[in-house]
């Protein structure tokens, strides 16, 4: 039951996130003086409608997405006589780039507000942890079974100590693969044998050291099946410390800490943006029976299952970081310069504007307006491949969807 309420209530903050979005677009267009024709939450069929002004506002029947028309959004758009002289493609460039930026000012604006809530509620989790060297010193050889798994008794300084790893070092990497946990380093050097390369940092320095890791046996439980058993293992005698918890903020000081937060989840967002087509061959193997990446992405679907074990699990800070991420994915996506997106829209008009200026500075006028038509392919090609890429994520989500941390 729990788990059924965190669905409802992230598939109501997706609700407002949209909601924001277009209204966004809506007060930037009647603030500058466009006529906004229908502002809808929802596709398709209208469950209701009202109009207020010269705006009809409604709730479409299929709950995903909204949208607002504003006259004259292309040079396509049939327009009345009264729709002429405010029609968005016959504005300035910088109007219709307040307009079209409008909703995704918006998303910012809220992922904002919400880190601001998650500083001084629960606290900001730290967004590139590291594994810090607490100590170094010798490798037991040997491992007892039963309680406790006691270790024997050993000397000397340690493979890693032995190759000048020095407490306070944060180990980002073993031979190239980037760590951020202790048990992701501990898996790494178990699986490994002679020597590795880790890349240290040290007073903002970074070094590669080598270390020759040490066979040792150890007592591991399988996870299939709860069995112990004995197995050799490498090991290069470091412990870590205590992952840092999240810092609380009072509400003065939480506002320059939401700012840099924000900034710096919105840059590793935008890196997830990026690199979201080297993705899909890892989804395809998760689909087809292959394990899931804990990096790829996830689908509304797949967002809403996290956030309802959130709630579920009482986790509350993570179901806010999960409704921040969807605002920010969902700003940064839109600023592609593709269309149907908003940044699609923005590139037209910024080159239109450019081409113009050139024009006037050659004592020509200004150019007409880009003709959509040619731009239908380009617009028809990134339609079909986005849906196909959601429809894989969203498969991936059904078959192997990605587990709460």
């Amino acid at each position: 039951m729990t788990f059924a309420l965190g669905v409802v209530l992230f598939a109501l903050g997706v609700a407002v996130s949209v909601a924001l979005h277009e209204a966004g677009h809506l007060w930037a267009a009647r603030r500058l003086g466009m006529k906004v024709r229908r502002f809808s939450l929802g596709r398709g069929p209208m469950l209701f409608s009202v109009r207020r002004g010269e705006t009809d506002y409604g709730l479409g029947l299929i709950p995903v997405g909204g949208f607002c028309e504003i006259a004259g959004t292309t040079a396509l758009d049939e327009l009345t006589p009264d729709e002429y002289d405010r029609a968005l493609y016959r504005q300035k460039t910088w109007k219709r780039l307040v307009v079209m930026s409008g909703g995704i000012g918006m998303n910012f604006l809220l992922a904002g507000v919400l880190v601001l809530v998650l500083a001084v509620g629960w606290g900001l989790p730290e967004l590139h942890p590291k594994v810090v060297v607490e100590s170094v010193g010798c490798v037991p050889s040997s491992q007892r079974p039963g309680p406790g798994y006691g270790l024997a008794a050993c000397d000397g300084p340690g493979p890693a100590g032995a190759a000048g790893i020095l407490p306070g070092d944060a180990i980002l990497a073993v031979d190239g693969e980037g760590v951020t946990r202790f048990g992701d380093l501990v898996g790494k050097i178990w699986d490994s044998a002679g020597v590795v390369e880790l890349t240290i940092e040290r007073h903002g320095r970074r070094l590669v050291l080598p270390v020759a890791t040490e066979q040792v046996q150890r007592w591991v439980v399988d996870p299939r099946t709860g069995d112990e058993r004995s197995t050799a293992v490498g090991a290069i005698g470091v412990s870590a410390r205590p992952p840092a918890g999240p810092v609380r903020y009072d509400v003065v000081t939480a506002v320059p800490a939401a700012l840099a937060f924000t900034g710096d989840l919105a840059a590793l967002t935008a890196r997830t943006v990026v690199d979201m087509p080297t993705k899909a061959a890892s989804l395809w193997r998760s689909v087809t029976g292959g394990e899931r990446d804990a990096d790829t992405p996830i689908s509304v679907v797949g967002a809403g299952s996290l956030g309802g074990r959130a709630v579920e699990r009482g986790a509350w800070e993570s179901f806010v970081l999960l409704l921040v991420s969807l605002n920010l994915f969902v700003g940064l996506f839109n600023l592609l310069p593709l269309l149907p997106l908003d940044g699609g829209h923005m590139a037209v008009a910024i080159y239109e504007g450019l081409r113009n200026r050139v024009r006037a500075r050659l004592g020509r006028p200004g150019g007409a307006p880009v003709d959509f038509v040619k731009l239908l392919p380009v617009t028809y090609a990134f339609v079909v491949v986005g849906g196909a890429f959601m429809l894989l994520t969203l498969a991936a989500d059904i078959v192997a969807p990605v587990r709460p941390a």
